[in-house]
């Protein structure tokens, strides 16, 4: 068992290093890992008992897997299947093959070769994500491909995990005495009890739960349903992963699977950081002493392999020169789950613990320069390998007069309505995968940045009546605005605002005519529950219709003082009493 001390350690170890990482810019992940090598046997030695931690801590990947099962609902796959099941797969079996025949000639047999392999292919999917988030490059192609090839990796991983006991020398020893059969007949036999008793019992049992309406009870019945089809999975020889993934999987598409994330995420998250420390502690920093020759080739040949691999995949799967290769440099790294293959692959006797502790430095540092990687590949790229930025479209339209800037969600909806009327228009927008994308569906759109002059007096904004400003980004639709009031003074502008600070700032440069993106269908919403709570329609329109005056009114008064911080919390103060009472005074008219 962990002692209190131990685990004040812990927490201490935790809470330091994760936020000196976080402050760096690097992975929580590698924060834990780093707080593990302090405080294990080859730094301070703050914990002798590593084993006590680490039964503790495999429950974290357990949880671990069973989130991922809820997360994985069968609409999001099938929506994403070609780059899932597609790019997603190729890549595994690639890497897999490259990396497991260099396992094999350095010596290892083929079965230890075949999972070596595999847990190598692996990355890490909560440092990329992390990474292409704080980029903004999640929604990039590349970003789009390096999501689908991790949702396809953690599918993937549940199968080798499920099998590794099975194919232990010890699992061969008990084959070969006649009993395999039965092994596999355990095997389907907890899947049918899992996936039958799911729907039959879980899910009406959780709703008598639900009905009870304490927090604790739930949270408490969200922790049993992972940790008793664990141990089912456990007692059939299979992995307890295994068993929380399959029922996740049962609940992703139920009314409670966002509940039981958010009662399970904690727990996770601690038991799961728990689970890195130990591999910190538990990784063999003699080697680099001994050994660091061989660990640093192994990191190599890892990051290159991979890297080149990814790219060429993405390469034959038509991505753009530099998206195929920010891919490849995004996915080099390995993944936690190599530390839970290779951990669970020495207890089976498969590899030895020398091998062991080489693969799972040489990851661990992988998973520390994957990141920088990417930093300098950007770098590099920006400054000496990009060519040339493609040239903008020519539009070879005139005398048309609506210009819309930006063909997001807002503006096509704008253009949608516009085209129905047979009003024709020039749809403009810089990013060009999106323009890519749009055009797909039959949409007339031009790539190009509405910023530049010469692009607007190309698009005819010297003869048009009405430019749409619906550009996204903030700062863009701000210089968008600043140009063409001051070059094109007698085009009206209908600009869209997120929110009240982008609409002062429209609003400085003579903007009058701003809609902020959500404040209509917001009012329209809260007419239908006015009407859904008994109030005729036209009352409710009539609710609407004073409460957008008075806000229309509210934000000129705001704008007047916006610059005044006490003046402008007085402004909203008064507006909100001048509302109510505007209100009280029609409910006493009624009566």
């Amino acid at each position: 068992m962990i002692s209190l001390a131990q685990t004040a350690v812990l927490l201490a170890a935790a809470v330091l290093a994760v936020s000196l990482f976080r402050l760096l810019r690097l992975s929580s992940i590698l924060g834990y890992v780093a707080a593990g090598l302090v405080i294990g046997p080859w730094g301070l030695r703050l914990i002798g008992n590593i084993e006590s931690v680490a039964k503790v801590a495999e429950f974290g990947v357990v949880l671990l897997l069973f989130i991922i099962g809820l997360e994985l609902q069968p609409t999001r796959l099938w929506v994403m299947r070609r780059i899932v099941f597609g790019l997603g797969s190729a890549q595994v079996l690639l890497c897999t093959l490259l990396l497991g025949s260099a396992a094999y000639l350095a010596g290892l047999p083929p079965t230890a070769a075949s999972i070596v392999g595999f847990g190598l292919s692996l990355s890490s999917t909560p440092l990329v994500l992390q990474v292409l988030a704080e980029r903004g490059q999640l929604k990039t192609q590349h970003g789009r491909s390096a999501f689908g090839i991790l949702l396809f990796q953690d599918l993937a991983v549940l199968p080798v995990l499920a099998v590794i006991p099975l194919i232990s020398p010890v699992a061969t020893t008990q084959a070969t005495g006649g009993i395999w059969w039965l092994m596999l007949f355990k095997l389907l036999a907890v899947m049918a009890v899992v996936v039958v008793g799911g729907r039959l019992l879980l899910r009406p049992a959780l709703r008598v739960v639900a009905r009870v309406r304490i927090t604790e009870v739930f949270t408490a019945a969200a922790l049993l349903t992972v940790i008793a089809t664990a141990l089912l999975a456990n007692l059939a020889g299979l992995s307890m992963s295994l068993g929380a993934f399959l029922a996740g999987v049962l609940l992703a598409d139920s009314e409670f699977r966002h509940e039981l994330e958010a009662d399970i995420e904690p727990f996770k998250g601690l038991l799961l950081g728990l689970f890195f420390i130990v591999v910190g502690m538990s990784a063999n920093l003699g080697l680099l002493l001994s050994q660091p020759l061989t660990l640093l080739a192994i990191t190599a040949g890892l990051l290159a392999i991979k890297l080149i691999a990814v790219a060429v995949l993405a390469r034959l799967t038509n991505h753009a020169g530099q998206s195929a290769w920010r891919l490849g440099f995004t996915l080099p790294a390995g993944g936690e789950f190599a530390f839970v293959l290779f951990t669970l692959a020495t207890q089976q006797q498969i590899l030895d613990t020398h091998t062991s502790d080489l693969l799972i430095l040489a990851v661990t540092l992988s998973m520390m320069m994957g990141p920088l990687l990417l930093m300098f590949h950007d770098a590099v790229a920006s400054r000496w390998l990009e060519g040339p930025a493609q040239p903008f479209d020519d539009i070879d339209e005139r005398d048309i007069p609506v210009i819309i800037a930006g063909f997001g969600r807002f503006g096509q909806i704008v253009a949608r309505i516009l085209r129905l009327r047979r009003i024709p228009f020039t749809a403009l927008d810089s990013n060009q995968t999106h323009v890519d994308f749009v055009r797909r569906f039959g949409n007339k759109i031009y790539y190009g940045d509405a910023s530049r002059l010469d692009l607007l007096r190309a698009a005819g904004a010297e003869t048009a009546k009405i430019f749409v400003l619906a550009i996204d980004d903030v700062d863009a639709s701000i210089r968008t605005a600043q140009l063409v009031r001051a070059q094109f003074p007698k085009l009206k502008i209908f600009a869209r605002a997120r929110n009240r600070q982008h609409a002062f700032a429209l609003m400085d440069l003579g903007v009058t005519n701003i809609i902020r993106e959500t404040y209509l269908s917001s009012i329209g919403l809260a007419g239908s529950v006015l009407e859904a709570l008994g109030e005729t329609t036209a009352a409710a329109r009539d609710v609407m219709r004073k409460f957008r005056q008075h806000d229309e009114t509210t934000l000129a008064a705001q704008y007047a003082v916006k610059d005044d911080e006490t003046k402008f919390l007085a402004t909203s103060v008064e507006a909100a009493q001048q509302l109510e009472k505007l209100f009280d005074a029609d409910e006493a008219k009624s009566e």
